[in-house]
């Protein structure tokens, strides 16, 4: 049989091969039980040596897809990669982060305004003060962070708290984003200190339409992209 995969132009070889042959696989070009076409098919089909096609092969099978047997082949053991899934679903697009940072943020921040105490308003304090005196962008993405974690942590919701702890790579990720990336407007530090002050003032609603403001303008950026 023919063996039909995409053939690696440029990139990373191994990685690009890993891709091509998991991709022919997931879409039913070989099933479970099935043998894979010798190196030296793969290879030419693949437009790179065989080398790279044997370490394609062993991340495969590591991996669980493949298995090699010695001097019999290698056999697709499973349709799916369930690490490559997990990765797949862990990257969503910046916009649905925006989207869960601002259900989330919204809501601490009008329970916060309701519930802080002196502690926590000397944490988001400190985080703000430290925030507008960073020496660099890495620095005040640090304490923009810990601002926000600490609004949170100030609502004192156990199950908001962990799940906002759940979302903290995606949190530091849109962060980072909405501050180097030119193209989206950067929440500034007036607008965290507004925040704030609604949170002192214990003014829920103010508390929760800053929160929403924050974002909204990166959201905005984001969905008219999209269309």
């Amino acid at each position: 049989m023919m063996t039909t995969l995409q053939r690696i132009n440029r990139g990373s070889l191994v990685e690009t091969a890993i891709e091509s042959i998991r991709t022919a696989i997931e879409q039913g070009q070989w099933s479970v039980g099935d043998r894979l076409p010798v190196e030296a098919e793969l290879a030419t089909a693949l437009g790179v040596s065989r080398n790279t096609v044997r370490e394609a092969v062993r991340v495969l099978a590591h991996v669980g897809m493949l298995e090699t047997r010695q001097g019999d082949g290698t056999f697709v053991r499973a349709t799916r990669d369930a690490g490559e899934t997990l990765r797949r679903a862990g990257r969503s697009l910046l916009r649905e982060q925006l989207e869960v940072r601002i259900m989330l943020e919204t809501e601490a921040a009008g329970l916060a305004a309701l519930r802080r105490t002196s502690a926590d308003l000397a944490a988001m304090t400190g985080a703000l003060d430290q925030r507008a005196a960073a020496g660099s962008i890495e620095q005040r993405i640090h304490h923009d962070e810990l601002f926000h974690h600490a609004l949170v942590a100030a609502a004192h919701n156990t199950p908001l708290r962990d799940l906002y702890s759940y979302f903290a790579q995606s949190v530091s990720e849109t962060i980072a984003r909405t501050e180097q990336d030119t193209d989206l407007p950067e929440p500034t530090q007036e607008a965290h200190e507004l925040l704030l002050a609604a949170v002192r003032q214990q003014n829920p609603d103010k508390a929760r339409s800053l929160a929403r403001g924050l974002l909204q303008p990166s959201l905005d950026v984001l969905a008219r992209a999209a269309q």
